[in-house]
């Protein structure tokens, strides 16, 4: 018999050899979790996924210390307000401390900032903290019983390990803690016993992060029994608010709005957080690792027009490193230049087919001249090795001295204007890698308007660029490993730029006067030209081009260095350096992901066509023989009812009967199956098989594709089509 058949109902219990937990092995347990992987030992010891990993942690750590840098202000302010009202007014004042933190639009992506402080106040041991979510609160007993049960039942607080008695005593205290016990009461015995001293005293803090989804009256009452509470226990209030403080003023009416103190506090918004993510770490020169512009503007666009959220944005680009890296062993030479040149001795044949496979690789192959070499690149790996240092430095250079031009450009046009070019170095980014900015007719214009510009205006503009260039090569690139190298490109372009900006500085503003001779000389030259004009359209010319000689005849001498300077301006910086990723150096690849379609289709994902594969061919997903189908249209016995239902419902209209939709359902399980039809009459259905059936179109009415109809009770109405 098997052990867990019973004549009696029961609840059979396997406790798998467990134990209760010693309280030295959580921290045994808790490194195993963190060292495990899903993936096996033939993926993890691969040089990609060391460089993988490498860089992750690298840019993870950047990233972590800015917006802890960003946020650092606001949760100080927050500390200081939180302890400050710890001891203040306490004896018979029954206002409540709150704290409202505008937090902007995404609150999900904001909870790091409640968590943060909460660690900070569990380290300084002055409070006790309790976070309340909206859907944990329904109604006012269970807000208040979720209240005192976190702060009674509070196991954040570091305990240490030696004293084992004491924890065993806690833990005892923690399993007699009941719901019917967290009530006001309890919560105030407790503290009194606990924190009663003037030295033990903690402020009991309570959070709520997403503020504007409580319900108004059960928030009012909640918040009126603090405040009847403040003066026996030293609660402070702790508001996230999303929209704006209109939001707390309209939810919050004058009887419970009286009956607290509040104080705002701003956090940094979601826009700004984001500029300085992308210029201080994606933009850095400190990382090899490049988006293309197509999908450094697609990650962008969905933060800016979808959901605000910065994190969502950080593991988007998390998903376009890790598709680039797990592209293979090639691309594990995206890494400092000293890693790849160790890293060249390792690739395979297959990887050296997989760099001649690169769509930059044919142009320099087309390059050379002789044949043996090329026949030695295409076919030789060895040969191709050596080339590669140079091409893999060439690469490095080239993204170096982009990112300085880029500082220089970003202040040269983003100012100007209606900003043609855009303000933002981000923009800058997508239009300079997508094609050629001088091109684009608002490079032109740009052009224009910084000619037009006055002197004292010119030369502030370009002294400005070049110390900021400058400030940045000192800080950014002269650290790195081939900083000297573009150092020295760049400053000597630098240095041209200064001796022409003083050439800008002595000139004069009066306009050149021709001598009178050649004036004579090419007056009557012109005239006699106009008289021999043949037709209109050659007259237009001729006056066209007299007119253009004039003008340059009558430019001052500041007019002529001004263009002379965006001459070289263009010439040495933007059209050799700021070129698109079209024209940039042969095997640009292994350092840019440009994936655009794999990363649109894994992060924005369609649940529509994902439902209609996984109901129209479930072995697309779940990879077993059974759901096999030779063709899509096929119906089979051995698919799941709901995926039966949903193909029987294809074949129907705008009105299904639930009747002859269950014959259908009926006819294709029992499908070859004679032995069970001959068991039961035609007109009699199954009750295993209408059970089966009835589940499947509620499970199909779940997921929006029909609904009961009210006119015909029999039938259904399809809602898809």
């Amino acid at each position: 018999m098997d052990p867990t058949i019973s004549v009696s109902k029961g609840c059979f219990v396997y406790k798998n050899g467990a134990t209760r937990a010693n309280k030295r092995t959580p921290s045994k347990r808790k490194n195993a979790v963190a060292t495990s992987s899903l993936l096996g030992k033939e993926v993890t010891t691969q040089p990609f996924y060391t460089a993988y990993t490498e860089s992750w942690d690298q840019i993870h750590s950047h990233i972590v210390k800015l917006q802890t840098a960003s946020n650092a202000r606001t949760l100080e302010e927050l500390m200081d307000f939180v302890t400050g009202e710890r001891a203040a007014d306490r004896d018979s004042s029954e206002v409540l401390p709150t704290a409202a933190l505008l937090t902007g639009i995404n609150q999900p992506d904001h909870l790091k900032q409640f968590e943060t402080l909460t660690q900070r106040l569990h380290a300084q041991k002055s409070a006790r903290v309790c976070v309340l979510q909206s859907r944990d609160c329904a109604t006012l007993k269970a807000s208040v019983e979720s209240m005192v049960y976190n702060l009674m039942d509070d196991q954040s607080e570091v305990v240490s390990l030696d004293a084992e008695d004491e924890d065993d005593g806690r833990e005892r205290d923690r399993k007699r803690l009941r719901r019917t016990q967290c009530t006001m009461k309890h919560l105030h015995a407790w503290y009194e016993n606990n924190y009663s001293g003037g030295d033990k005293q903690r402020a009991l803090v309570i959070i709520l992060p997403d503020f504007e989804c409580f319900n108004a009256s059960v928030l009012q009452d909640f918040i009126l029994i603090l405040s009847a509470q403040c003066s026996r226990l030293p609660f402070v209030l702790v508001l996230g608010v999303a929209t704006a403080m209109t939001a707390v003023h309209s939810t919050l009416p004058y009887h419970v709005s009286s009956k607290i103190k509040l104080r705002v506090f701003q956090t940094q918004a979601a826009p700004t957080g984001l500029n300085e993510l992308l210029d201080q770490v994606l933009l850095s020169p400190k990382y090899v690792f490049h988006l293309s512009g197509k999908a450094f503007k697609f990650l962008t666009h969905i933060f800016l027009y979808y959901d605000f959220s910065i994190q969502g944005f950080i593991q988007g680009f998390k998903y376009c490193l890790m598709e680039h890296y797990f592209a293979g062993n090639a691309y594990a030479l995206c890494t400092s230049y000293s890693k790849a040149l160790a890293r060249i001795k390792q690739l395979t044949h297959d990887d050296m087919e997989t760099i001649r496979r690169l769509p930059s690789f044919r142009p320099y192959v087309e390059q050379i001249n002789d044949c043996k070499r090329i026949i030695a690149v295409l076919t030789d790996d060895d040969y191709l090795k050596k080339k590669l240092p140079q091409l893999l430095r060439d690469c490095l250079l080239h993204f170096m001295l982009f990112r300085c031009c880029l500082e220089f450009f970003s202040e040269l046009v983003g100012d100007l204007p209606r900003c043609p070019l855009g303000k933002l170095r981000r923009e800058l980014y997508v239009n300079c890698l997508n094609k050629p900015i001088s091109e684009q007719p608002e490079y032109k214009e740009c052009w224009q308007m910084l000619s037009f510009m006055s002197k004292s205006e010119f030369l502030a503009k370009l002294s400005k660029c070049i110390a900021r260039t400058e400030l940045f090569l000192s800080e950014q690139i002269a650290p790195l490993e081939l900083g000297d190298a573009c150092s020295d490109l760049m400053r000597t372009k630098l240095h041209s730029l200064k001796q022409l900006l003083n050439d800008v500085e002595l000139a004069t503003m009066e306009l050149q006067t021709p001598a009178t001779e050649t004036n004579s000389l090419a007056d009557a030259s012109a005239l006699s030209d106009l008289t021999q004009v043949a037709s209109r359209q050659e007259l237009k010319a001729q006056l066209l081009l007299r007119s253009k000689q004039d003008k340059q005849q009558s430019t001052s001498e500041f007019s002529r260095a001004v263009s002379k300077i965006l001459g070289l301006i263009e010439s040495d910086l933007v059209l050799t350096y700021l070129r698109p990723l079209q024209q940039a150096p042969p095997l640009h690849e292994i350092y840019v992901f440009s994936d655009i379609a794999t990363v649109r289709r894994n992060i924005i994902g369609a649940p529509r066509a994902a439902l209609h594969t996984a109901l129209n061919n479930p072995h697309f997903y779940m990879q077993c023989k059974c759901c096999e189908l030779k063709e899509q249209s096929q119906l089979v016995s051995t698919l799941p009812d709901l995926s039966v239902v949903y193909k029987l419902h294809l074949e129907c209209g705008r009105m299904i009967n639930l009747f002859d939709w269950l014959q259908a359902f009926r006819s294709v399980l029992r499908a070859g199956d004679e032995q069970e039809e001959n068991e039961l009459p035609q007109d009699q259905i199954d009750p295993q098989i209408q059970a089966r059936f009835t589940r499947a179109v509620a499970e199909l009415q779940f997921l929006g594709y029909i609904k009961m109809s009210k006119r015909k009770t029999d039938h259904a109405t399809r809602l898809t089509w």
